[in-house]
């Protein structure tokens, strides 16, 4: 997600299917956004261009748009940055992709996990892009950010992505483990190190959660569900005993073959209340 293929050049999209060994029903938002050709994702919206950044915040219409495709390429340059591409899911309403920014930091290397979820229009063309990732790797602070979407009450998740949604909200350690399969992993917003695999690593996770008197509620606002993996849209509104202003995340769970979580992936900037770095 989220480009439409055939508004690039031939040489463009060449270059783009043979990095990806096949042909694409969308162009990934960096490998379009690296061709510079503005004219293609401009035309890949369905009305003028908008984009929400974590850093930037919104961007909308093709003048302010242009200038974050130019402001991105340069930055992408400037810091040396490799994308390993890590999930995407496309579906009848929404799209997700997550990446991976490696990149140079004021003391060497730093991972930036990204995700962007695209709203799709009837006719398959972009409503509006969302970024999210944790300014954490390259402020060494948070950037807490205002809601994008309004909660939905209706939303339901299903099977495991519910469990673990119903556990999270209570604080239970203990269901929410079990969610997991016995390798499976939880990824924290600022990347790098701070994954926590396996029963143990993921016990330690949540009893650090957990520890400012509860759980962590959450506002549910979009869900996107190929079956596999699900990214879930939302607001954190409290954590534990502390009540927060709403800010904006997504998290994108993946289902292992047993039908457990084999990840659980977290892109949002909330400063917990614990002392710690999310």
């Amino acid at each position: 997600m989220p480009w439409t293929p055939e508004l690039f050049s031939a040489p463009a999209l060449e270059r783009i299917q043979e990095k990806w060994q096949q042909e694409l029903e969308t162009v990934p938002f960096f490998d379009g956004l690296m061709t510079g050709e503005f004219d293609a994702l401009v035309g890949s919206f369905a009305g003028e261009p908008e984009l929400h950044d974590p850093v930037r915040g919104r961007v909308r219409g093709a003048r302010a748009f242009e200038a974050f495709v130019e402001e991105t390429k340069a930055w992408v340059s400037r810091r040396n940055v490799s994308i390993e591409d890590v999930e995407r899911a496309v579906g009848e309403r929404y799209g997700f992709a997550e990446v991976v920014l490696h990149l140079d930091g004021e003391v060497g290397r730093i991972d930036l996990p990204v995700a962007i979820v695209n709203d799709r229009s009837p006719g398959g063309r972009i409503g509006e892009l969302r970024m999210y990732f944790s300014t954490w790797p390259l402020l060494g602070r948070h950037t807490n950010r205002s809601p994008l979407l309004q909660p939905d009450p209706d939303l339901r998740e299903s099977d495991v992505v519910g469990e673990y949604q119903d556990a999270l909200a209570r604080g239970d350690v203990d269901a929410i483990v079990a969610t997991f399969d016995p390798d499976g992993y939880a990824r924290e917003p600022a990347g790098g190190k701070y994954v926590h695999t396996g029963a143990d690593g993921l016990r330690a996770f949540y009893e650090l959660l957990f520890s400012n008197g509860g759980g962590i509620p959450l506002e549910h606002c979009t869900v996107i569900d190929d079956g596999r993996s699900c990214a879930l849209e939302y607001n954190v509104v409290r954590w534990g005993t502390t009540e927060l202003p709403p800010q904006a995340g997504v998290a994108v769970y993946v289902r292992g073959e047993s039908g457990k979580l084999a990840a659980a992936r977290i892109y949002d900037d909330v400063d917990p209340p614990l002392g710690s770095r999310m």
